[in-house]
């Protein structure tokens, strides 16, 4: 399910089911290609770093800031110095590069890119099956490509650390709304399961004024079931909302202990 996700109010714009083969078509890649659209800041991941699409979100007149290999190949055009807010925010360098050696006008952007280069714990590659490795790891930094050539480098910083709404976003859907697994594998199934976590989210939220929690559905699914009754549903539904309090009092423990 290829997600567009606005980061600015956390929700998700634009949805797309294709088959998982994620080749031709179904490439993700691809897909963002056919939803280019201009005045756009497209947010992504390591698997989006080609210079073709760099080149095509450029020419449609939006930006984009994708991770890059932090063994990437470029040529110094301006090395810039660093302020203050950058160097609290982490930026170790921020540099306006010519990306891509090779030869042919594929082979690398036909723009100035800069690169902004954030310190990160290091960590190795985890999450593979049968001792093997998966996902992208890090030395120490995390190496950010973007066509924002203007705009601070701590506020693209900022803008990369957002991109990870989406996972929450995807969490919330899959454990909360009970879209872990799948009903069906056909395509109208799927859709089908994800109208139905959809409608429900937006009835309970109009029904109780709140966010849907996984304890709310877990009690909703019980009335419908006849386990609980509907004073029991009500007086949960009252339960004050101590989230705030309790993450003041970690922070303050945490505080306290030095760290």
């Amino acid at each position: 399910m290829h997600t567009h996700f606005d980061v600015e109010y956390g929700l998700p714009t634009d949805l797309e089911l294709t088959d998982a083969r994620n080749t031709g078509a179904s490439d993700e890649k691809n897909v963002l290609r056919r939803k280019l659209a201009p005045d756009h800041c497209y947010v992504t991941d390591r698997w989006f770093a080609q210079f073709t699409l760099f080149n095509e979100i450029n020419a449609i007149g939006s930006s984009y800031l994708c991770r890059a290999k932090e063994n990437s190949r470029f040529e110094i055009e301006e090395e810039r110095l660093l302020g203050d807010e950058a160097l609290k925010a982490g930026v170790v360098r921020d540099a306006v590069v010519r990306m891509g050696l090779s030869s042919g006008p594929d082979a690398k952007p036909d723009h100035l890119v800069r690169l902004v280069v954030i310190k990160a714990e290091p960590h190795a590659k985890r999450g593979g099956r049968r001792g093997k490795t998966a996902g992208p790891g890090n030395k120490g930094t995390i190496v950010l490509a973007t066509n924002l050539l203007q705009v601070p480098a701590e506020v693209v910083a900022l803008i990369y650390r957002y991109r990870y709404g989406i996972e929450i976003f995807f969490r919330f859907f899959k454990q909360t709304l009970g879209c872990r697994h799948l009903i069906s594998t056909k395509p109208q199934g799927v859709m089908i399961q994800m109208y139905c976590a959809v409608i429900a989210c937006l009835l309970i939220n109009l029904r109780t004024a709140k966010k849907p929690t996984k304890r709310t559905v877990e009690m909703l699914a019980y009335y419908f079931m006849g386990v609980a009754t509907q004073a029991e549903v009500v007086a949960h539904l009252n339960r004050p909302d101590n989230t705030g309090v309790k993450l003041r009092a970690k922070a303050a423990l945490w505080k306290k202990l030095g760290y």
